[in-house]
């Protein structure tokens, strides 16, 4: 055994959900050692960010300048070919009516840049980052509340290092989590695969939505179409598990099929040419099993981004999901570290927002899903929610409620039906409504604004917004019943009569 020393808080994964809460919690003071398996800059995937992530948590974080001035590709919503419309339309995701502006829009990233710039950025604020240096091991004592870790460095040489908080940030592949006494739950909706490469060479959408992600749906799944620069584009088919069958074998072959089976996508890459070498010359392939742990935290570790819960990508709701938990979990660890309050009252808050932003998540995503579709296929019969069964009804239940919340509408299977009929006939007229790739970004867009599902999927990243853009002059109310607000410099909570600044 080589070192063993005591921290405040240990950090596994140097992701963006990991450097979001290493930085804010040294911001706080916090001794903080962050253990990285890999060597920056590494691959991922998930290109496609929110502005709720740029304009609010890169912000808060202190990053903004930096990812601003890294040249990324200027994304101004999203571009769909979805649902029975012939002609693409425009989705402004990233816009609400409150921030049509300067901080109206987000980036297409270089995931192995962006999680750099997040990871250095975290060892300038004062985080102990540790790259090559894999976990093999979680400590705990008699009570089973973990202690610690164990890890080996680049050299093979084994250390321990301790800390009143584990965070486990380190991924969908985690073996972590059932340390906080967690278990993971899988959707009965959301169980596709992903197959997918790098082009050079492809079209661009007409201005100014040439930076948009396109998503197009076609018979057996869709496609996600991602200018990440000027030339490069990552291109990606999305089907059921039922036909995982039609992409195993020769994966290039099968994905150019597939490709050719969606007509908007196939006529962009008309002379695009794929990438067959370096970093993006690889095919790979993603199950993206949407699945929510029935505990986010407990036992002195706390579960962040894809350890927690992971949802279907079509929106792009990864890196917003990951840094929108790790700003939760700091400010957890920070409120219960000072003595402010107690673990349970910190870290309830914390579970409550976060599922409850898993959950509007799934139902809007759900009951995009839903709406009406002209293809006549398996894939998208097996996605209308309105028409499960209960038992299906029942799983989605355990997945966005986890034992936590109690509200009616989470345990009664009709109003769970009743409510995704109502958001789904919603989407399909809103869609409708705004038009095509030529849309005003002005008033065609309210239809989608005023409907209920996009207005609470949008509540907390616009509130995310503005603590970023108006800084500690922005007083949130309290988002759930009897709970807590942020504190003044956002790094901690306060009761919502009492607003302090963290120390």
């Amino acid at each position: 055994m080589g070192t063993v020393e005591q921290v405040d808080v240990v950090v596994v994964g140097g992701g963006p959900g990991g450097s979001t809460t290493a930085t804010l919690l040294a911001k706080s003071g916090h001794r903080v050692v962050q253990l990285e398996r890999e060597s920056f800059p590494r691959y991922q995937i998930g290109e496609s960010l929110l502005p709720s992530t740029i304009h609010g948590v890169c912000r808060l974080l202190g990053v903004e300048d930096e990812i601003e001035n890294a040249g990324f590709m200027k994304k101004a919503g999203g571009s769909f070919r979805w649902g029975t419309s012939p002609t693409p339309w425009n989705f402004n995701f990233a816009i609400s009516p409150e921030f049509a502006g300067p901080t109206s829009h987000a980036y297409q990233v270089e995931r192995m840049r962006f999680d750099e710039i997040l990871l250095r950025h975290a060892a300038k604020t004062g985080v102990d980052v540790r790259e090559q240096s894999a976990v093999t091991g979680v400590l705990t004592d008699e009570t089973g509340r973990v202690t610690g870790v164990d890890y080996t460095d680049e050299n093979g040489v084994a250390h321990r290092v301790l800390g009143r908080y584990v965070v486990d940030a380190s991924g969908n592949k985690t073996r972590l989590t059932k340390h906080a006494g967690a278990e993971r739950v899988y959707s009965d909706f959301f169980q596709n695969v992903a197959l997918f490469g790098y082009f050079t060479g492809g079209k661009r959408l007409p201005a100014p939505s040439s930076g948009n992600i396109l998503c197009a749906a076609f018979d057996e799944g869709w496609i996600w179409y991602i200018p990440l620069t000027d030339d490069l584009t990552s291109v990606g088919v999305v089907v059921a598990k039922e036909h995982a069958a039609k992409i195993q074998g020769d994966q290039e072959a099968a994905l150019l099929r597939l490709i050719d089976r969606c007509s908007i996508v196939e006529d962009m890459l008309t002379d695009a040419t794929r990438v067959t070498d370096g970093v993006y010359g690889e095919i790979r392939t993603r199950k993206d099993y949407s699945y929510a742990n029935t505990k986010f935290w407990g036992n002195g570790m706390v579960l962040v981004g894809d350890a927690a819960c992971f949802i279907d990508p079509v929106f792009s709701t990864g890196v917003h999901l990951a840094t929108y938990s790790g700003v939760l979990a700091a400010r957890s660890i920070n409120s219960v570290l000072s003595g402010a309050m107690t673990e349970e009252r910190a870290f309830g808050e914390f579970e409550g927002r976060y599922r409850r932003e898993y959950a509007v998540f799934y139902e809007f995503l759900s009951s995009f899903y839903d709406m009406e579709q002209s293809e006549d296929s398996y894939f998208w019969r097996a996605r209308k929610v309105t028409g499960a069964p209960t038992a299906d009804l029942e799983a989605f239940v355990s997945l966005v409620a986890g034992g936590f919340s109690k509200e009616a509408a989470l345990t009664d299977a009709a109003a769970v039906v009743e409510r995704f009929t109502a958001s789904s006939q919603a989407l399909t007229e809103a869609a409708a409504k705004t038009g095509g790739m030529d849309t005003d970004a002005g008033h065609r867009m309210n239809h989608l604004f005023k409907t209920p599902v996009v207005r609470e999927v949008m509540e907390e990243m616009n509130a995310m917004q503005a603590r970023g853009v108006m800084g500690s002059a922005q007083v949130e109310p309290p988002l759930l019943d009897g709970g807590l607000v942020p504190s003044t410099n956002g790094l901690a909570w306060a009761e919502p009569d009492v607003v302090p600044v963290a120390g």
